[in-house]
């Protein structure tokens, strides 16, 4: 995989599923057909959706541990800190050789850039929510959120 190519295709995703703020019902809704989809490819995830830093949705599916909820919040933190994916934080840093601990000091332990979570942006770019994942490898992770999200902006729509 050409990285450069790859963190270029995130960053159009990024630009593509932006959308305007929604309430807890939306979220909820977002939550619900990333729960479906995990069903229909028998995955074990902990699923978050966070709007204005609440977390309004939350399920941790049979088979998922403890560990998961973890990469669930190091993954969210990192993407209300930087406003970005957690995949797309991820893929610029292997490209710089760095970390989020050598950048920016930040705790390995509270932030993590591996993919699964994803920034609910409007277009102007105001960060008004994440949604994250935990559960499959990191850029399964994060492929399972864009392409709900893209189902869920069709629905709004």
């Amino acid at each position: 995989m050409d990285v450069k190519q790859e963190l270029d295709r995130v960053a159009a995703q990024e630009t593509e599923l932006a959308c305007e703020p929604v309430g807890a019902d939306a979220a909820w809704r977002l939550g619900s057909l990333l729960r479906e989809a995990a069903l229909e490819r028998c995955a074990a995830l902990a699923i978050e959706v966070r709007l204005g830093g609440k977390t309004v949705f939350f399920s941790s599916m049979a088979g998922a541990t403890p560990a998961n909820a973890d990469w669930v919040r190091r993954k969210r933190n990192t993407v209300e800190l930087q406003a970005r994916s957690s995949y797309a934080v991820g893929l610029a840093l292997g490209i710089e050789g760095s970390t989020l601990q050598d950048k920016m000091g930040l705790p390995l332990r509270d932030y993590a850039s591996h993919g699964g979570s994803f920034p609910l942006r409007s277009r102007s770019g105001l960060l008004w929510g994440a949604v994250t994942v935990s559960g499959l490898p990191q850029r399964e992770d994060h492929e399972l959120v864009a392409a709900v999200l893209a189902k869920w902006l069709r629905e709004l729509a």
